[in-house]
């Protein structure tokens, strides 16, 4: 699948008319398995799967129809529905999910529909959701709402068991309508309730500008598929200003199109050099996306990179290809962790699949989903940091560029 066939989607709540989940990657389409001959796993994977490994499963099924008080009320549909949707959770992995008739139409809602939402960006960790960054002056991030705040519950509806897709599903809504999310603040044993009202959410991109010292900074709050133009007009000013330390924020960026992130890679890398590689798991099966060489930067250049735990899927890509080929270092707290891209494939006509198809790997072969990217200088600001309104991420930045010629 080339680049111009990729659906590429964010996971942020409530962006209108786009399905906001920061997935750096989804790819819709697929052919149906029923109209390719691939009844039978042993016929693609060889996984097999004999008559007498299955029979627990029949034998479940019959227990239940004939113990379960209520057994004649769950159709043969939701049965097997169910069936697949266990399958789907046993790879373990929270963003492959089976979608039964009501939840898929719901979703393919999300990706098209005109629906307002709260401003945050979600994420699984562990078996938990957590907030990966609410949005600058959003509801979510007005009502108080912070990175990694775990949320417990949706309109009294606990999320133990819930994937991130039902989540987003019950978070979004009508515009003006409001949402009661029950909050576990990082670091506290104590639940918050925020009732939080609907909008349309508007996602900043970008600011930038000059400090003291011979610094610009460049804040990146998302990659959108304006990103690129705004970015380079915002380099475009950092070489007028006749600097040459660079910063660039990427905290509580939650990423969004892979393109932005390769092209903004591309203005401090030679041509050829990898910015990040798509493995799809099996020997051979890797794509490279390589610097396009735009390389507008000599070696008098100095750059720092602030992270966070709200800094996500195309914002770890740009952030550990700087890293990785020697163009910037590291400051502030471990990335998020998220580097994955999902294929919704239908099995029915009115079912789907989203499975997880490739990973994102860095330069080094790091796989992003398994572990986020460190920082070269650890840099987490504390509660009285935050009162005093200080920022002690971006002044270790300044620091480590005040200290180079």
């Amino acid at each position: 699948m080339n680049t111009s066939d990729r659906k590429l989607i964010y996971l942020l709540i409530g962006l209108p008319a786009v399905v906001i989940a920061f997935l750096i990657g989804l790819y819709v389409g697929g052919q149906n398995p029923a109209s390719s001959g691939a009844s039978n796993p042993q016929a693609t994977n060889g996984s097999y799967v004999t008559a007498d490994q299955f029979s627990p499963y029949w034998k479940a099924w019959q227990i239940l129809d004939d113990k379960f008080v209520h057994a004649a009320s769950t159709t043969a549909d939701q049965k097997v529905w169910g069936s697949i949707q266990g399958l789907a959770s046993s790879y373990g992995d929270p963003y492959t999910v089976f979608f039964p008739p009501t939840e898929s139409k719901m979703f393919q809602e999300n990706i098209t529909g005109d629906f307002g939402g709260v401003g945050m960006e979600v994420g699984m960790k562990g078996s938990t959701i957590v907030v990966i960054s609410p949005i600058k002056a959003s509801p979510a991030a007005t009502a108080g709402v912070k990175t990694g705040d775990i949320i417990l519950a949706i309109d009294g509806t606990s999320t133990a068991s819930m994937s991130v897709d039902e989540a987003v599903t019950l978070i979004r809504g009508p515009v003006g309508t409001k949402v009661k999310i029950t909050f576990l603040p990082q670091g506290s044993t104590k639940s918050v309730d925020r009732t939080i009202t609907r909008a349309i959410i508007n996602v900043p991109t970008i600011d930038s500008g000059a400090k003291q010292g011979g610094i610009y900074v460049i804040k990146l709050y998302s990659f959108t598929a304006q990103s690129p133009d705004l970015f380079r007009s915002a380099l475009r000013q950092f070489v007028l200003s006749g600097d040459h330390k660079l910063v660039l924020d990427l905290r509580g960026n939650p990423g969004g199109y892979l393109d932005a992130a390769w092209d903004m890679a591309s203005w401090f890398l030679p041509a050829g050099k990898v910015v990040v590689t798509e493995d799809f798991g099996k020997p051979g099966m890797q794509q490279p996306f390589r610097s396009k060489g735009y390389n507008a930067f000599s070696s008098a250049l100095r750059m720092v990179v602030l992270v966070d735990s709200g800094s996500a899927s195309a914002a770890e890509i740009l952030a550990g290809a700087l890293k990785e080929q020697g163009i910037a270092t590291l400051v502030g707290d471990k990335t998020f962790g998220k580097g994955s891209v999902q294929e919704l494939v239908p099995v029915t006509s009115d079912t789907s699949l989203k499975v997880t198809v490739a990973a994102w790997l860095t330069p080094s072969g790091h796989n992003l989903s398994h572990d986020g990217l460190d920082p070269d200088y650890k840099v987490v600001p504390t509660d009285a940091d935050q009162k005093a309104g200080t920022d002690p991420v971006m002044d270790k930045a300044v620091q480590l560029l005040t200290a180079q010629p």
